[in-house]
């Protein structure tokens, strides 16, 4: 029998059902073990379409998914409904005013981050690596927001589980693509930086003027137990990774 899945919340979007899913819980098994939801894992389909329905019903049950093929890319697309997994479109964001539409985004280092209007009644979700953030993947999350209501100001948003500075080693070359970002690097071993990714992501997103921002400053790379990890899996060589899936919806009409 799986283990009770953990479902991660965040301040900043109480009232809103939403969830940051770790590796706890689920059916897949070997490297992968617990509630992988990556399609591109290596994993048994039937096991990741299952850990997929027990996450939706761990955060708003009777939802319909909807994600993307992401591709580490800027855009965003607005959903109106949940699309067959083979028609999904290659973006890395999305935003919903619909009520019963749940929003998933799957991560393994990369940072997930999760937006709501509660006035609005408008909510998204963004999968924000490196190049993502740096593309700009944040900003036209918002201005896709913005085009069903919201001003930046009346959003929260919260940072999910992602690798931390830490854990994250980055060449000199790698900190030069950031020269606007000095607080976001600290020293590392010669010709090194260890380089704060939430910290750029959350830099990013009080720069756009979002009202409220919650970080829940956990490490993926350090926690092998709670999260799968992207860098983890490579540094021991392994075949596989498993992806976690944090997720955001809007309680549909009572």
């Amino acid at each position: 029998m799986a283990e009770e899945i953990e479902v991660l919340t965040a301040d900043a979007l109480a009232g809103v059902p939403h969830g940051f899913l770790g590796r706890r819980g689920g059916i897949s098994t070997g490297e992968v073990a617990g509630l992988n939801v990556g399609l591109g894992a290596g994993d048994d389909d039937a096991a990741v379409a299952d850990n997929r329905r027990r996450a939706v019903a761990a955060v708003l049950p009777g939802a319909n998914l909807a994600t993307v093929y992401q591709v580490h890319s800027p855009d965003c697309v607005v959903v109106t409904e949940s699309w067959p997994l083979n028609q999904r479109p290659h973006a890395d964001a999305m935003v919903t005013d619909r009520p019963g539409v749940l929003l998933g985004i799957v991560t393994a280092d990369c940072v997930p981050v999760l937006f709501a209007d509660r006035k609005a009644g408008v909510v998204g979700a963004a999968h924000a690596g490196w190049k993502g953030a740096l593309g700009g993947v944040l900003e036209n999350t918002i201005a896709s927001l913005a085009s069903l209501g919201c001003e930046p100001a009346s959003v929260c948003a919260a940072i999910g589980p992602c690798i931390a500075q830490a854990s994250y080693e980055v060449s000199h070359s790698f900190r030069d693509s950031f020269p606007d970002a000095e607080e976001c690097f600290v020293p590392g071993r010669a010709g090194h930086w260890q380089f704060d990714l939430e910290c750029y992501v959350a830099n990013r997103l009080k720069s756009a003027g979002i009202g409220a921002i919650s970080r829940l400053s956990q490490d993926t790379y350090g926690q092998e137990d709670r999260f799968f990890s992207f860098r983890r899996a490579t540094h021991l060589e392994q075949a596989n990774y498993g992806r976690q899936i944090s997720l955001i919806g809007l309680c549909p009409p009572a």
